[in-house]
């Protein structure tokens, strides 16, 4: 998956922001580009679990674009690898990439989850074409 510097950066920026929380929204994939981030809202508040939330109009509208949404929090302190919580809180995300950021390692990892099970996928910041 490839994951622009200016997509990398609007993500740990946003962490940054929403300290001492955990941000999250999603990432726009046209492929295995990521084109946009699209910073959502924490409705839970907490620095521990993260409960995505989304303008339903944004919502609809990111909806109609046909690029793949892939979710992406943060962890305030932790390494980016999915906690225990995350695994068993995966729900739409399932079989989906699942990005977090670490915000204390400035580190940015992708998952896969399903069935209890975590792949990672491999980032880089450019394409093997546009090199």
């Amino acid at each position: 998956m490839v994951i622009p510097p200016a997509v990398r950066a609007a993500i740990a920026e946003h962490a940054r922001a929403e300290l001492p929380n955990e941000a999250c929204g999603l990432v726009l994939l046209d492929g295995e580009v990521a084109v946009e981030y699209v910073a959502g809202e924490n409705a839970s508040a907490s620095p521990y679990v993260f409960e995505l939330r989304l303008d339903p109009v944004v919502w609809a509208d990111l909806g109609d674009r046909d690029l793949e949404q892939a979710v992406v929090h943060s962890h305030v302190s932790s390494e980016p690898r999915p906690s225990r919580t995350d695994v068993e809180r995966i729900g739409l995300w399932r079989d989906r990439p699942y990005l977090i950021y670490s915000v204390r390692l400035d580190e940015l990892a992708a998952w896969r989850i399903r069935d209890g099970s975590i792949e990672p996928i491999a980032l880089t910041e450019r394409s093997r074409t546009s090199q």
